[in-house]
Parts: C-alpha cells; sequence; structure tokens
C-alpha cells in the first residue's frame, strides 16, 4: 500500500461532524475517532508532529488509508464511535475490558418466571439486573428475596397444559414453605407474577410499591382477626424496612441520575460509575481503563457514558460529573457545586480517588518485590565476595575435553543475577595443544576480553572461573598481560568443596551452602559446563564425520569438511546424485565419493 499522502486526503474531508477512521499497510482499522468537525480534527494530527507524545507519531506514520462518515450531530458520532471501536477493537483505541464474568440477575420470559443468576446476557431469555460488581451484595439480595416471596427454583417447564396434564409433582421446597406448588396448579399465576412484580421493582430501586402492598396485606389480614398472618407480613416490611436502611441512600428529590467521575495519569484512566434510582444507589462500580495516544478525561467520560448506559440499563437524562465533555449530548452533564447532588459526587470522587491510590499502592509493591528479589542476590553476593559494586554483569568460563580431543571452551552470561543467552560464547582452543586446562582457560579469558576492550564494550562486573588455584591463576595472567587486572574482580570455585578462591589468596573461602549468593555462582558454573559440553559433543561427531569421508581415496581434511558444511550430514551426502555432489567437489571427487558409498552397501 502507498504511503498516506496527507495533503491529498485532507482536501476530500469535510468541515461537517462525524467519525474517521485510520487503516494501516495491511489494511486493518488502527484508529476510530469521532469530531465535531471532520477536516480539523483529522488535519491535527499532521501539523505541528512534532508536538505529538510518542504513541501519536507512531500511529501516524502507520497511517495509510483514511475513511470517514458524516453523521447529522456530535451525539450520533459518538454513538457510530463506540460501535465500531467495538467492531475493530483497534490497536491505538482504548479498548474497555470484557467484563461478562460480573454476575447479573436474571428474570426469566417462561410461564412461573425464575429468579436466578447468570454471567452471559441474552435478552431473548428474560430481563436482566446488573451486572454485580460486588457479588455479595447481589447474593445479599437474593437472600432477602426468599424471605419475602415464595419463587420456585425448579427447571420445570410450567405451561398451563402441562400442569392441566398432571405432569409434576411438588418437591421438599414445597413442603419447607419456600414454595407454593405451582407445578401441581397450587399457586394461581397472577399470585406469582404478582411477586415477581415486586422483585422487579426491587431490582429498580423502586422500595415503594412492595413496602405498599406488605402494609395493605397486613392490615387486611388484621381486619380478618387473622394475626399470625397479618405478623408474617409485618416481618417482611421489617426486613424491606432493614434492607432499605443499609442501602445507600440520597434525597430522593434528585431522581433517576447516574454519576460518572474520572482521574487520569500519564497511563491510565480511573473511572466509578453509580446508579441512583429513586434515591437509591442502586449499582455501584469502579475500574481503570490504559490510555492508547494521551486521551483527555473528556474524551473519556464521552465513551464510557454509553459504555455504563448499555451495561447497567439506565435510561436518567442526567448525569452528574467532575468533567464537562465539549460535545453536544442528549444526556444533561451537570458538574454540582451544592446540595445532594454535590455529595454524591464527593462520594465517587473519594471512591475513584482511592481505588487509584491503591492501585499505585499495589503497583509499587509489586515493583518492590520484584526489584529487591532480583538485588537482594546481588546483595548478598557482593557482601560475600566484598565487591565494590553489585555484580549486575557476571560472565563464567569452562573448559571441556576427553583425553585431549578437540579441546574447547565456553563463557556463558549473567545480567541481573539471569542468564543472557545472547551474550554466550563458544571458543575452539587454537594455542593449546593436548589437554592443558590451564593454557586452554588463559587463552580465551584473552581473547574474551581483548575483544571486549578492542570493541571498547563494558568489562564485566565479576569474573567466574571454573576451577581451583591454577585455572584462576591462568585467567590472572590473561587480564595482566591486557593491563585490565584489578579492574574487574575475578574468582575461582572449586568442585569438590565448592570452594571460592581469590588471586593472591591460598586460603579459600567457604561460603553457607544454603546462601543465595553460592547458588547463583553454582548456576552460573554448571551453566558454563552445560554449555562448553555441549560445544564439545558437537565438535567431536562433526570429527568423526569428517574421519569418514577422509577414507574416501582422493578426499582430504579440507574436502571433507566442505561437504559436510553443505549437505549437514554423511546420509544426505550419501543420498546425494553425481550432479549434486559435483556441484560442490568437482566431477572428480563426486565419482570417487559415490564409489565409496556403493561399495559399502554392497559389502
Amino acid at each position: 500500500m502507498s504511503k498516506f499522502d496527507s495533503k491529498t486526503e485532507l482536501a476530500r474531508v469535510p468541515h461537517e461532524p462525524g467519525v474517521y477512521r485510520y487503516f494501516d499497510e495491511k489494511d486493518e482499522v488502527i484508529y476510530v475517532g469521532k469530531a465535531k468537525d471532520l477536516r480539523n480534527r483529522v488535519g491535527s494530527y499532521f501539523a505541528k508532529t512534532n508536538q505529538h507524545d510518542r504513541k501519536t507519531k507512531r500511529l501516524v506514520s502507520q497511517i495509510r488509508r483514511l475513511e470517514f462518515t458524516i453523521v447529522p450531530t456530535e451525539w450520533d458520532a459518538l454513538l457510530l464511535e463506540n460501535q465500531l471501536i467495538k467492531r475493530f477493537q483497534p490497536k491505538y483505541n482504548i479498548l474497555l475490558r470484557d467484563d461478562k464474568t460480573y454476575p447479573f440477575i436474571c428474570i426469566t420470559h417462561e410461564p412461573f418466571p425464575r429468579v436466578i443468576t447468570v454471567r452471559r446476557v441474552d435478552r431473548r431469555l428474560g430481563t436482566y439486573f446488573g451486572p454485580f460488581a460486588n457479588s455479595r451484595a447481589m447474593y445479599a439480595l437474593l437472600d432477602m428475596f426468599k424471605e419475602l416471596y415464595t419463587i420456585r427454583s425448579c427447571h420445570l417447564n410450567l405451561t398451563p397444559e402441562n400442569i392441566e396434564a398432571g405432569k409434576f409433582k411438588v418437591c421438599l421446597e414445597f413442603h419447607l414453605g419456600n414454595c407454593k406448588g405451582p407445578c401441581e396448579g397450587r399457586q394461581p399465576m397472577a399470585d406469582y407474577d404478582a411477586e415477581i412484580d415486586q422483585i422487579n421493582h426491587i431490582l429498580k430501586g423502586n422500595l415503594a410499591v412492595p413496602q405498599q402492598y406488605f402494609k395493605d396485606q397486613m392490615l387486611e389480614a388484621a381486619e380478618k382477626m387473622a394475626f399470625e398472618q397479618a405478623h408474617e407480613w409485618k416481618t417482611k416490611i421489617q426486613l424491606l424496612d432493614n434492607f432499605q436502611s443499609k442501602a445507600t441512600v440520597v434525597n430522593p428529590r434528585v431522581g433517576d441520575v447516574d454519576v460518572l467521575t474520572v482521574i487520569s495519569d500519564e497511563e491510565a484512566a480511573y473511572l466509578n460509575y453509580m446508579k441512583v434510582k429513586n434515591g437509591y444507589v442502586v449499582a455501584t462500580q469502579t475500574f481503570d481503563i490504559k490510555k492508547q495516544l494521551e486521551e483527555k478525561d473528556e474524551e473519556i467520560l464521552a465513551l464510557i457514558i454509553l459504555e455504563m448506559h448499555e451495561k447497567y440499563g439506565s435510561d436518567a437524562k442526567e448525569l452528574i460529573s467532575n468533567v464537562t465533555p465539549d460535545l453536544d449530548m442528549k444526556i444533561n452533564i451537570v458538574v454540582p457545586q451544592i446540595g445532594d447532588k454535590k455529595k454524591l459526587l464527593d462520594m465517587s470522587m473519594k471512591n475513584v480517588m482511592f481505588f487509584r491510590r491503591e492501585k499505585a499502592e499495589r503497583r509499587a509493591v509489586e515493583a518492590s518485590a520484584a526489584t529487591s528479589k532480583k538485588d537482594r542476590v546481588l546483595i548478598k553476593l557482593k557482601a560475600d565476595l566484598q565487591l565494590k559494586s553489585l555484580p549486575r554483569h557476571i560472565e563464567c568460563f569452562d573448559n571441556s575435553n576427553i583425553q585431549g580431543t578437540n579441546p574447547v571452551a565456553a563463557m556463558v552470561c549473567f545480567k541481573d543475577a539471569k542468564p543472557s543467552k545472547k551474550d554466550y560464547r563458544h571458543y575452539t582452543i587454537k594455542t593449546v595443544t593436548g589437554a592443558n586446562d590451564f593454557a586452554s582457560m588463559k587463552e580465551v579469558v584473552g581473547r574474551r576480553y581483548a575483544r571486549l576492550l578492542n570493541e571498547e564494550s563494558p568489562l564485566p562486573d565479576l569474573i567466574v572461573v571454573d576451577g581451583g588455584k591454577g585455572q584462576l591463576s591462568a585467567a590472572v595472567d590473561a587480564l595482566k598481560e591486557l593491563g585490565i587486572y584489578g579492574k574487574v574482580p575475578i574468582i575461582g570455585i572449586a568442585k569438590r568443596l565448592e570452594e571460592i578462591y581469590f588471586p593472591g589468596d591460598s586460603l579459600p573461602l567457604y561460603i553457607d551452602k544454603k546462601s543465595e549468593s553460592l547458588k547463583l555462582i553454582q548456576q552460573a558454573r554448571d551453566e558454563a559446563h552445560r554449555f562448553a559440553i555441549s560445544y564439545h559433543r558437537d565438535k567431536r561427531s562433526r570429527g568423526s564425520l569428517v574421519s569418514e569421508l577422509e577414507n574416501v581415496e582422493g578426499i582430504g581434511k579440507k574436502t571433507a569438511s566442505v561437504l559436510l558444511k553443505h549437505f549437514r550430514g554423511i546420509k544426505a551426502i550419501r543420498e546425494s546424485t553425481p550432479e549434486q555432489l559435483a556441484e560442490v567437489v568437482g566431477p572428480d571427487k563426486a565419482k570417487k565419493v559415490k564409489a565409496y558409498f556403493e561399495k559399502m552397501l554392497v559389502e
């Protein structure tokens, strides 16, 4: 896809409200935005780009195509933006977390409806209330419903036809008094639906309807001298009053309102939402959203208003907030200064500020724990070895040879107490003949740090040599020849008793076997040994293959190595055609190699 021509594209964008979409080179939507004036908003991305933050610059650099949709009003732009963000989930937009794991209370659409809890919303199945960010509050409601009403808990299909046909029998819940037996026709549907209607009112925050119903029933029972029934209704009134007293209450004159407050820092926005019905806070949720492009609080608020209205089924026409979006919205947004609405705002702000502080403290504790665990080992190692600085960069050397064949060495690197495998190095011994561990150690240590000095790369904070005084002395000699002895601490670790040797000191240091610092040195030593052994095995394997090819008349070590390098193994060489071999070593040698392997097959 060709590079984005901002001037040409901008010329076709109108001065109208709408929604714009940016596409990348894969023609995927990477950002969706709304605007009161499309041309002004889109143009702002390509003017004074040096003033943009790092993420916005990255977004602009990836734009390859622009699409826009004109809409009648800013409110329509907000609605369309919300739908497109959910549909495309662009990587540079704020993506709201999926809260489907929060539970809902559902009143089912069926004869004799059930009151159940669900986590997946399917509006065809029933009427949903929630989500409940605090599940404890939800279960407290359900417990109250069980005490106030006799709602069935079974899954039977209680159609009038099934009940009339006598398909069902009452269960234990009927005998315990928790159900009136609608399955056998013992409770009229109208009576049952009246109870469901009251549960609906309670879940909507309207307690006046069930309270009045209970009072009417109590007075009616009292007039009939049915005092036990009257007492039962009175108990239900008290239960409802008790629930009401525990609920968060504001002045009923406030009416139905939503409260949404937002505060933010560079990384995230923190929000608190409260749904108020008839003077009660019937739902509340506090959450955070990771920022993408340094979005302003007003932009975030506009997006979240729609999300909260949809999620909590709010029909409030007024929103109390601490910020006002520069947007023509169909919801009346107020920032109260006094009165009951100001108390609601203060309560929401208190919640969101507490949540932000709690999040910051938790992150600080987690970061501190991660840092302290890493540094604790290094601090202990620094103290045990009496180093001048923390050994954040450690390099460890080991030699490997078996009966003097294929001598090799390895260096492993640990940074911040963890292996840094990209810095590992293998060495083939070049200047030493036979099994001379001391001379081999001197060679590889010298080669390693001569190269670092030549490249002007930083030296390690600690050098560890696998071996006792002999290997350590050889490594020290290499450092002295390079003029860096004394600039880098160096130690040797002897395997048998895990003794730590220092240059010029005949007495070893014994670190506590359970010490984390000794375990780190041992880990580096073992890793160097493993790395050296694996390289040595590979060298021996290749050496034996070369030796086998040298059995071919007219094929020397050099030609054998060329063949192995090209074909990667004896099997591939054996199965190759003369033409394929000739491309690598010429026709004459190819015939000899092919003849050799054919003869072996015959034998």
